[in-house]
């Protein structure tokens, strides 16, 4: 089983955690709503997990200007 963690506004691979045995606590999944664990994290049939977090890069682009929030997806 691995863990991949993706920019949910860029889609950059923000790292990968390969690990056999980790809960979901571990990793703080469980201190996640419902309502953001349907938004950020999904389950592929492979046993990998999915997390949609944001990246560096994009945050300090919200920081700089938060007009961008007003997008979808951006690209830098």
């Amino acid at each position: 089983m691995a863990i991949h963690y993706f920019c949910r506004h860029c889609g950059t691979n923000i790292g990968s955690i390969d690990h056999q045995s980790l809960h979901s606590k571990q990793i703080g999944i469980d201190t996640l709503t419902n309502e953001e664990r349907q938004e950020m994290v999904s389950y592929e049939s492979d046993g990998n997990i999915h997390i949609h977090s944001i990246c560096e890069d994009c945050q300090e682009a919200f920081e700089r200007s938060p007009n961008l929030h007003e997008y979808d997806y951006l690209i830098h």
